[in-house]
């Protein structure tokens, strides 16, 4: 008797194990199909692609967080580049790099010490300027490189940053529990954002001055100013950066990280938590009344926390740029274990609705954290340019005047001139384009082949004496495209005069530096 129970204890592990072995298999299944469905819809909104587009990252340094994970220089360099050359491969185009940090600065300041996550020591050189380092390596990419300058926030009370920071500024210092803030009620907070804003773009070239925490803390003191009142002291803080950035470069964009609701809608309630009543920020009112040219709205929600809200800050965003700060760290199972769809569904939404996307953070999107880095690369692998800030400046460059290409057995050398700034900024950019049929369609991305090139000259490899036609644009640093130079004949070895025609026609394919399969170049046929 106890050896048939033991004979049926066994057979039922064996069924369960069977089961269980089944279940798993049919779970590994499920997640397959619908990963090959979410990657197959990033296809398919790819060929819906706009030309101008956002698409941008949060580059993390505090604790090193995202980078530098390393005190060593040359580390840190490689590191840097080997991060970029995976966001470019992903479509990103806007790089926001953390520079001030916690009263403490990524680059060697004249009012503020370095931070930390550089060497391990605060206030400690790391021997070169890496702010410097990461805008030229973002600009050899084509990506825009902006200034992150986290506002009020100066750390830890506990903090040597803190300490230093009080002790140089005390009237400026205000602690709350463990916390140490700038006072947004004291005028000389505005200055001296203004002034630490002001010395980033002059002596770096960026592209933007990205404000992060320009709001109340949450934990301050309800008695005081009143609501409206506090409204206005963040608004004053505003204006005092807006005015010192624009100052000495206005083609540098000003933009901010609101908290992701701006405030309650007529059918969806914000829960108490938003922009315009819980810390003050009257964010769609600096869009109106030019003191921002982007909002990056910290957008880490779903479902209807997300949706109706996304499209409250577009339609109010004043013809400015509205980039959805997406919350791809709760895909990780110790944050919030999103399934991926969540946050692909949100993407495709926003693309539909004119709106850029942000990914918080970089090292999230190429751990390739539930496979959004894949998805990525599928749903931004056409270029985008950034959309232009013809509020700012609407006129256009002219158009290089001499193209040049000399072919090779494996590579097409352009070379090309004659295109004038007409902006006042120091310097012009190019984007080329490429197609196998004349004249070259610059308005379809899918024919972009480089973009923001700074040199006049580009190498182009080409297979099997493959035909193309190339065009080049001049583009100031507003982001305003000149008309197109194109080439008349591809294959011919020497002096091609540039054509400035303004009819292109419709006829185009993908570039050919994307070797796409029949497979693929069938699907795209399809689609147009």
């Amino acid at each position: 008797m106890q050896k048939q129970t033991k004979k049926g204890e066994k057979k039922l592990k064996k069924r369960i194990f069977r089961n269980q072995t089944n279940i798993m298999s049919q779970k590994e299944i499920i997640l397959k199909i619908t990963t090959a469905i979410i990657l197959l819809l990033a296809t398919a909104t790819a060929a819906l692609a706009q030309k101008h587009e956002v698409r941008a990252v949060w580059l993390t340094t505090i604790g090193g967080i995202d980078w530098p994970r390393s005190h060593n220089a040359a580390q840190q360099r490689q590191e840097m580049t080997t991060i970029l050359d995976q966001l470019k491969r992903a479509g990103v185009n806007t790089v926001l790099i953390q520079t001030r940090i916690r009263a403490s600065t990524i680059y060697p300041s004249a009012i503020e010490p370095f931070d930390m996550c550089l060497t391990g020591t605060h206030g400690r050189s790391p021997g070169y300027d890496p702010l410097a380092f990461i805008v030229d390596e973002c600009h050899k990419r084509g990506m825009e490189c902006h200034a992150w300058m986290v506002t009020i926030p100066v750390g830890k009370t506990s903090e040597v940053r803190y300490k230093e920071f009080k002790r140089r500024n005390p009237k400026l210092a205000r602690s709350i529990g463990q916390d140490g803030y700038m006072n947004p009620e004291d005028p000389a907070t505005g200055d001296y954002i203004a002034r630490i804003c002001a010395e980033v773009t002059r002596n770096y070239d960026i592209d933007g001055v990205h404000l992060d925490y320009i709001r109340y803390p949450e934990t301050w003191p309800r008695r005081g100013a009143k609501p409206h009142e506090r409204r206005l002291y963040i608004t004053s803080i505003v204006r005092k950066i807006s005015q010192a950035v624009k100052s000495i470069k206005p083609w540098v964009k000003l933009s901010c990280s609101p908290i992701g609701k701006s405030g309650d809608l007529s059918r969806y309630r914000s829960g108490g938590w938003n922009a315009h009543d819980a810390v003050f920020q009257d964010a769609q009112v600096w869009l109106r009344d030019g003191l921002m040219d982007q909002l990056y709205p910290m957008m880490y929600f779903r479902g209807n926390n997300f949706y109706p809200f996304a499209l409250d800050w577009q339609e109010r965003s004043y013809g400015r740029m509205i980039v959805s700060g997406l919350g791809i760290y709760f895909l990780a199972p110790s944050e919030g274990n999103w399934p991926l769809n969540d946050v692909t569904r949100e993407m495709h939404f926003i693309r539909q609705n004119g709106i850029g996307h942000c990914y918080f953070r970089s090292k999230f999107l190429t751990d390739n954290t539930k496979g959004i880095y894949d998805f990525a690369r599928r749903f931004d692998e056409v270029p985008a340019l950034i959309p232009p800030m013809t509020w700012a400046w609407s006129g256009s460059p002219t158009p290089p005047t001499r193209l040049d290409v000399s072919r090779s057995s494996s590579r097409d050398r352009l070379s090309w001139s004659g295109a004038t700034d007409r902006s006042g900024a120091p310097n012009i950019l190019y984007n080329i384009y490429a197609s196998t049929t004349a004249d070259v369609d610059v308005s379809e991305p899918r024919n972009l082949i480089a973009t923001r090139l700074t040199a006049t000259t580009l190498n182009v490899p080409h297979t099997n004496g493959q035909t193309v036609y190339y065009a080049v644009t001049a583009l100031d640093r507003y982001g305003n495209e000149s008309t197109p130079a194109y080439t008349d004949t591809p294959s011919a070895t020497g002096t091609q005069r540039a054509r400035k025609s303004l009819t292109p026609n419709d006829t185009h394919i993908p570039p050919f530096y994307y070797f796409w399969s029949k497979k693929q170049q069938k699907k795209y046929n399809k689609t147009h």
